[in-house]
């Protein structure tokens, strides 16, 4: 199928609930999906979000492939959704972000932001005050807090939609 090393085979027996061949598909096809994110997904953050989700995807819906041979296409299709769904949110969130912020004083954001910081579980502040306040990078956060570079992005990212949920409020 090509030199990524997935099979018409996996691909059947992943389809008929093969839980090795499953993972095996994941393992294979993750550097194809990471590249068509970089392809499609405006930055890099969306791509390793969208990436993921499509691994998730993958995972869940891989016994809905009808045929082996439009696994490429169908595999795109699902990361070009997801860049798709991403840059939407992204700029309905800035959006928001821009009309309420703009409303405030920069000693009231200030204080604000503190406030949204201090709302956060502690394994997300911890992350958002490593990396916003104190400019370690994603690497210098996974050593300290014995993390991979994955968690760590995962736990910024979801510590800055929580923030804005917090701020939009």
């Amino acid at each position: 199928m090509g030199s990524n090393g997935v099979s018409v085979e996996m691909i059947r027996l992943a389809v008929n609930g093969d839980p090795a061949a499953v993972e095996a598909l994941l393992s294979v096809a993750q550097p194809d999906i990471r590249r068509y994110a970089k392809r499609y997904c405006i930055s890099h953050e969306d791509a390793e979000d969208a990436a993921q989700q499509t691994l998730w995807q993958l995972y869940r819906r891989i016994g809905a492939l009808r045929t082996a041979a439009s696994f490429p296409a169908w595999l795109m299709m699902i990361v070009r959704r997801e860049c798709s769904r991403l840059a939407s949110h992204l700029k309905h969130q800035s959006l928001i972000e821009e009309s309420v912020l703009a409303e405030r004083s920069d000693s009231e954001l200030r204080l604000d932001i503190a406030a949204a910081i201090e709302s956060l579980p502690e394994r997300f502040r911890l992350v958002v005050i490593l990396r916003d306040l104190q400019s370690k990078t994603v690497d210098e956060i996974g050593q300290e807090l014995s993390l991979g570079r994955e968690a760590v992005k995962s736990r910024l990212h979801r510590a800055r939609i929580l923030m804005r949920e917090y701020l939009a409020d």
